[in-house]
This record gives structure tokens, C-alpha cells and sequence, in this order.
């Protein structure tokens, strides 16, 4: 029996197998892609001529969006919200949590984590209307709180209020992320460097953070990407106040739809779909540079 084979399966029953698994990749997520691309290089609208009989333009529709000063807006406000609310937020918040609770015990611990947990377990649209009751500006439980009747939060300050709302709802998987990989740094390392004099500040950059590396690039990747293609701040602000928190899904989502322009909505959702191929580059490069570092000082394999 060859390795190839080494389930005794066969060709043709190891085809049957992953056939239907294949078919769906292919239906879901195979032809939207290729309908999108195609949709980008032609005129077609929801309604009027242009839907019945949609012409091809090219790349006007791309030439277009990159120099539409509302895209590159767009775009610069999303770069902000996935800086402030995934890389600063939700990573630095998430590994915080998890250095201060990993030597708690008991009911503190359970406690923190449980609404940590409830923020990303709940529907993302739940959790926007409870943001959105709580940032109201007649009947907001914050400013109630605070005590400043009529203070309008999702119109003075739209983007800072979605990049904290993301904050809140997302920092449960880095926590748990880097909780996972706090478990993994030996004890005896930390009281190494303690014992050598070494600070927190000095254990963490010269002992932790070089062992769990791997993980926070992984973390990073996931929550940027996720971040980017967002579409839950819409039920907060839809995009507004004039523009000041629409980030692109929200900007695709006022063009093709709203707009009624689906092919330029397309072209931009192409030009999302590169910028997330850039990320997952940028991050396989970091990877595997790391790996050839690795491999370098441990003499094995570079791959």
C-alpha cells in the first residue's frame, strides 16, 4: 500500500469523498468570486438600461474608485479602525487580559472572562443594537450614567465610537488566543530572568513575546482581516455622520446597493479582496522568516 493511498480508499472512492466538498467551494465561493470579477468590468445598476443590458468598461470602474476622494477616504478611515480597534484594541487589550489573569484563580477569573466570552458569543447585529441603546442620545444608558443629557456619541464622535464597539465585542478571541499560548511559555524561564534582575517590562520583550510570536502574528492576521471586511458598524451610524465613520464594506454597500451601481461595487469589492491578499502575503513572509530564523539557529529543516 503506497503512502498516497495509506486509508486503502482508492482513486475513485477518495475522489467521491471530497467531490461534494469540492462542489460547494466551487458554487459558494468559486463563481461569486469569478461573477464578482466579471460584474467589475461592466456598467451594470440595479435598475435602468444598464440592467437589462449591461456593457463592458473595462477597468474605468477601478480607474474610477482609486480616484474617488470618497473611496481613499473610505479606505483611510478603515485603516484607522482596523489599527485602533483590532492592532492596538483588541490584540493589546486581549494580551493583557491574558498576562494579568493567567496565575488568578477563582471566581475573579470566571468572572472576567464570562463577559469577555458573552461580548463575542452574542450576535455581532445584537450586540450593535445594545451599543446602540447605550450610546443613544435621548435615551442612552451612557449618558445616563455620566449624567450629560442629549450628548450625541454616534454623531460627535462616529469613529471612535465603532473602533471602541469593536474593541468590547472582539478582544475575547485574542484573550483566549494568547491565553493559550501564556500556557505554553515555561515557568522556569520567567523565574530565570526574574531572579537575573530582569522586569516585567524586560520578561515580557526578552522571554514572552519571542516565544509566542507565531501566535501574535496568527492573532494579528485574523483580527485585521476580520476588522476590514466588517460590516456590523453600519447598524451603529450607517456610514455617517457625512462620511466620517464609513469604512469600505459600508462605502460597498452605499454604492451598490443604496447606489444602485453593483458593477463599481464589485470593482471595489475586488480591490478589498487585494488589499486582504496583502495582508495574508505580508504575514506568510513574517512566518516564514521566523521559521528561517528557527531553522538557522536549531540546524533542522527551513520549510
Amino acid at each position: 500500500m503506497s503512502a498516497v493511498d495509506a486509508a486503502g480508499l482508492g482513486k475513485g472512492r477518495a475522489v467521491g469523498f471530497v467531490l461534494p466538498a469540492l462542489v460547494l467551494i466551487g458554487v459558494f465561493l468559486v463563481f461569486p468570486a469569478l461573477w464578482t470579477i466579471y460584474l467589475g468590468l461592466t456598467d451594470y445598476r440595479l435598475t435602468g438600461l444598464a440592467a437589462a443590458n449591461p456593457q463592458v468598461v473595462g477597468l474605468d470602474n477601478y480607474t474610477d474608485a482609486l480616484r474617488d476622494p470618497r473611496f481613499l477616504g473610505s479606505l483611510w478611515l478603515t485603516v484607522v479602525y482596523v489599527g485602533g480597534s483590532a492592532i492596538l484594541g483588541q490584540a493589546g487589550l486581549g494580551f493583557a487580559l491574558a498576562w494579568v489573569l493567567r496565575t488568578r484563580t477563582g471566581r475573579l477569573r470566571r468572572v472576567v472572562e464570562g463577559v469577555v466570552l458573552l461580548s463575542w458569543i452574542l450576535p455581532s447585529t445584537v450586540v450593535g443594537f445594545l451599543w446602540f441603546a447605550l450610546l443613544d442620545r435621548d435615551d442612552g444608558t451612557l449618558n445616563a450614567l455620566l449624567n450629560t443629557p442629549g450628548f450625541a456619541w454616534l454623531l460627535d464622535y462616529p469613529l471612535l465610537s465603532i473602533v471602541v464597539f469593536n474593541v468590547w465585542r472582539g478582544t475575547a478571541f485574542s484573550m483566549m488566543l494568547y491565553s493559550a499560548a501564556l500556557e505554553n511559555v515555561p515557568p522556569s524561564h520567567l523565574e530565570t530572568a526574574r531572579l537575573a534582575g530582569a522586569s516585567v517590562f524586560q520578561q515580557l520583550r526578552d522571554v514572552v513575546l519571542p516565544l509566542i510570536r507565531r501566535h501574535i502574528l496568527t492573532n494579528l492576521l485574523l483580527i485585521s482581516l476580520w476588522t476590514f471586511n466588517d460590516f456590523t458598524p453600519f447598524v451603529l451610524t450607517g456610514g455617517g455622520p457625512e462620511g466620517r465613520s464609513e469604512i469600505l464594506p459600508i462605502y460597498v454597500y452605499n454604492v451598490a446597493l443604496r447606489g444602485g451601481e453593483l458593477g463599481a461595487g464589485a470593482a471595489i469589492s475586488f480591490l478589498i479582496l487585494l488589499i486582504n491578499l496583502v495582508f495574508a502575503l505580508v504575514y506568510l513572509r513574517l512566518l516564514r522568516d521566523r521559521r528561517r530564523r528557527e531553522a538557522a539557529l536549531t540546524g533542522g529543516p527551513s520549510a
